[in-house]
Order: structure tokens, then sequence, then C-alpha cells
């Protein structure tokens, strides 16, 4: 029966996935095993689950009737370690974290380093990337998102920011007339993210808010291609504090106009209203929360 039941979680993690591949590189087997043991299962049950193609998988109707069926089995066996977790003084299990790159940049290190100090038991599984995950199809039990928030279904939870600045390598500056408002930067290069407004928001020691539109010279997806573009001297950009300050500290940027301000960037954690792992993803988000600070 265990070896019937670890046939079917296996099963149901392909259709979630999408593919054997995908089940295999998530599961930490090879894609033949994966293979494998669906096609033993067909052969145990006496139907055919999944209709194979080169392009993709799709279920039969005993396919579906079994999938909803391990689904309901799976969700039940995580309400129950969640159940134990609760009480439990060392929760134990897996969190799936999807994050920004640059994240390893700020000072929310830190506090992902603590929990996982505090919390032996459990296995945190990152992926740190500038582009953006779907939490549900690609298996995360949580996403931390920069930026605005945008209409979402998934739960959202405030969980710091980062204080940004904008540079330029110390050639491109020497190259422009000193500006002495932001309107001037219009006429500036700008090294642009690509999930960034084509605005930036700024605002003087005494209060003066300015929108300067970007004149967009690069445009990148990759917080550390800015800060390396930037350095090149291809134009202005905006970089998390702790980014710049790098560059700054070895001469290969300088901060322009440092009496006005740019908006921070906002850190969220996002997690689906149905978790996997709702203790585990909450005892994690709770903890973020109680450290946000000024990343």
């Amino acid at each position: 029966m265990i070896d019937r039941l670890r046939s079917m979680a296996i099963f149901a993690t392909v259709v979630d996935r999408g593919s054997f591949r995908a089940a295999a590189q998530y599961l930490g087997l090879a894609p033949s095993r994966i293979s494998q043991t669906v096609s033993k299962l067909e052969s145990e049950l006496g139907v055919t689950l999944l209709y194979r193609s080169t392009r993709q998988l799709s279920l039969t109707n005993e396919g579906h009737i079994l999938y909803t069926k391990v689904g309901e089995m799976l969700q039940a066996a995580e309400t129950g370690l969640d159940a134990i977790n609760q009480m439990s003084n060392q929760p134990t299990g897996e969190l799936r974290v999807t994050a920004p790159a640059f994240v390893t940049q700020t000072e929310l290190m830190d506090s992902l380093a603590e929990f996982a100090r505090s919390n032996p038991g459990i296995t945190l599984k990152f992926d740190f990337s500038d582009h953006s995950r779907d939490l549900i199809k690609d298996g995360f039990d949580v996403g931390i998102r920069a930026g605005l928030m945008q209409n979402s279904d998934l739960m959202s939870r405030s969980i710091g920011r980062a204080n940004r600045i904008l540079v330029a390598s110390p050639d491109y500056v020497a190259s422009k007339k000193a500006p002495t408002h932001p309107r001037e930067l219009e006429l500036w290069d700008w090294v642009h993210f690509t999930m960034r407004p084509e605005r930036t928001e700024m605002t003087s020691d005494t209060g003066e808010s300015a929108s300067v539109p970007i004149n967009i010279r690069v445009e990148v997806d990759s917080a550390f291609a800015l800060s390396e573009f930037a350095v090149r001297g291809l134009g202005l950009t905006s970089l998390p504090e702790n980014l710049a300050s790098r560059g700054i500290k070895r001469g290969e940027l300088v901060r322009v106009m440092p009496e006005w301000s740019i908006a921070p960037l906002n850190f969220y954690a996002l997690w689906p209203d149905r978790s996997r792992r709702e203790s585990l993803t909450l005892i994690f988000i709770r903890f973020l929360a109680s450290k946000a600070t000024s990343l």
C-alpha cells in the first residue's frame, strides 16, 4: 500500500508540473524513474491515466478521477502535518520560496538566515530569479515580490522595503551639465528595469515632488545588469542602496542629485489562499513581517 500511495503522489506531481521532466526535477529523481512509476501504476490499475505526446501530457477520464482523489488525499495529509506543526515547538517540513535575485544583496538575507537558524526542522528551498514565477504552477509556497502590488488572487503581506538611490558612472556624470532639478534628467540616458514604471518619482529634502519620465537607453530584466551597464557609462539608473553602495565605494558609481530621494522599493510576501503547508507558510511570513525594516 505504501508503494501504491507513493506512486499516486508521483503521478499527481507529474500532472501538477505538466511533464515527467519537470516532476523529476521537482522531486529530485531521474525522469526515467518517474515515467516507470506512472507506467507501473497504470499497469497495476489496468487503465491509462495519461495521454502522452511529444508536446504535452493530458489526463484520461480515469486519470482525472484519480488525480482529483489523490489531490484530496495529499491535501488531507498536509493538513495533518500542519496541525502537528501548530502544536510543536520545532515545526518541520519543506518550504519552497521564490524571490528576486537582487534580494541576495539586501539585508533581507539576514532575516532569511535567522529564520533558517531558528527553525532547523524546516528545509528551505530558494529560487532567486528576476523573472516572476507562477507560485501555483511552479509549486512555490511563498513568493517575495518587490515594487507596487498588482491585483492578485494571492494573499499578501508587507515584509519591508529597500531604499533606492540614483547613480551613474563618474564619466557619464562628468559629460553632463550638473542638474539643478529632476526635470533636467529627462534628457539623460537611463538604464531601465523592465518591470518598473517608465517614470521615476522623486522627493526633495524640502518636500517638493517631481515625476521624471525615463529616456530609456538600455532596458534589462536583471538588477545586477542595471548596475553593470551604469558602471560602463550607459546612463542613470536607480538601484537598491546596498547594491549601489558597492559601486560607489569602488569609485565606479556616483550618486546623482543626493538632495532628492527616490520612492523606496516595497517588499511583499505572496502565498496561495489554500497553501500546501499553511502553518509553515504563515510561520515564515509572520517572522519576516516581524523583522520588517528598511532593507
